[in-house]
């Protein structure tokens, strides 16, 4: 299970008492860009395996904006970036996450939709982005990304909100970073927009390319796996590039770079956000790349609207999936590490301070799910 540091509110023992055994985490406290030593790494190690666990998986390591860009410093961040894969591979940390999203990580509008037993979920309702994107965070030309007929859907949107409720759509569009409890000002992101205004999907495309041409052989050269992370959602929000969004995007980073240490972490709920994915051929064609398992379920409400759903339940079909990824593990050879990918706030977690999507409950109960799920298809398969 992914777990924040020791400022996270779900602490090692509740992970522990959950059965996970391995933990997912990341040095959150280092500024992004700076490097990763060994000794703050083992410092981690410790707490963790004092609570009988082990840190299996970075998520994430991050990429500066100036690599993204190609920009600035960008060569010395990313000799920073091969001197912490150094450090982690030294400390026996095989298995790196990370994401190339320009600026936000993943996007929603609602943090707190109501499902119907009262628990909470998050959601994405374009409606509301085009809200606030045009009439909230007014980003300069932002109305030429849309229709008339979307503004005018938005407006009607923004027409029913209170300014308490447009407060909180800004809040939530713009969450920080992941361990972060401090949110992007509107200063702060029109700031960072203009540094993408050159940038396309192909020039993005082409300095990751960069990056992993730069970063994958030292991965290679010590047994470690980079696993780039689906965009979150699949499809461009503030007029920003998105290129790990689609089966082509994929296909193109892979060919390009074709070591297999170069690979993917299969988040189910981030590519199924967008309908036409096939996860069951990804698996197929890109199953030797991958490396990480996030796996949440997601309904598609309408062509404007999708919401985590129980893990179990949505428009992923999860047996399918896990049934396809045992016999995938079962062909390599391997355990890919997996964790149950957020959750839903329930009633006993809503006094607790939370990163959205990560409180305790939610994510003990889908993995649970998952692992009964699991173990029913292995006994199928006799595996």
């Amino acid at each position: 299970m992914r777990w924040f540091g020791p400022q996270d509110n779900v602490k090692l023992i509740d992970i522990k008492q959950a059965g996970a055994t391995g933990i997912v985490t990341a040095l959150h406290q280092i500024p992004v860009g700076e490097i990763w030593t060994v000794e703050e790494i083992q410092e981690r190690q410790l707490m963790i395996r004092n609570e009988g666990l082990e840190w299996t998986v970075v998520e994430s390591l991050p990429v500066h904006e100036e690599i993204k860009r190609a920009s600035g410093n960008y060569q010395q961040y990313i000799e920073n970036y091969k001197i912490s894969l150094q450090n982690l591979a030294e400390c026996g940390i095989k298995t790196i996450t990370y994401n190339f999203m320009p600026i936000l990580d993943w996007v929603r509008t609602n943090h707190n939709f109501i499902n119907e037993d009262k628990s909470r979920a998050l959601l994405y309702d374009q409606d509301a982005f085009t809200y606030f994107d045009v009439f909230l965070l007014k980003r300069p030309n932002s109305e030429n990304d849309y229709s008339d007929a979307q503004k005018e859907k938005a407006l009607q949107f923004g027409s029913q909100l209170s300014e308490e409720e447009k407060a909180l759509l800004f809040k939530n569009v713009l969450l920080g970073l992941p361990g972060s409890t401090i949110n992007f000002t509107a200063e702060q992101i029109l700031s960072l927009l203009e540094n993408y205004a050159e940038i396309d999907n192909q020039k993005l495309r082409e300095n990751l390319i960069y990056f992993l041409s730069e970063v994958t052989p030292i991965a290679d050269k010590n047994g470690q796996k980079l696993a780039i992370h689906p965009d979150d959602p699949p499809f461009s929000v503030l007029g920003l590039p998105r290129i790990v969004s689609t089966e082509a995007d994929l296909k193109a980073i892979f060919s390009a770079v074709p070591s297999t240490a170069n690979g993917l972490c299969y988040c189910t709920g981030s590519l199924s956000a967008d309908p036409k994915n096939n996860l069951e051929k990804i698996i197929d064609d890109f199953g030797d790349r991958i490396h990480f398992l996030h796996l949440r379920n997601t309904i598609r409400e309408s062509e404007t609207i999708f919401r985590e759903s129980e893990h179990l339940n949505g428009n992923v079909r999860m047996e399918v999936v896990i049934e396809k990824l045992l016999l995938l593990i079962n062909e390599r050879k391997i355990s890919l590490p997996m964790r149950p990918d957020h959750g839903f706030l329930h009633k006993v977690d809503e006094k607790t301070e939370t990163y959205p999507g990560y409180s305790l409950t939610g994510r003990l109960k889908g993995l649970a799910e998952l692992r009964g799920l699991e173990m029913g298809i292995a006994y199928k398969l006799n595996l």
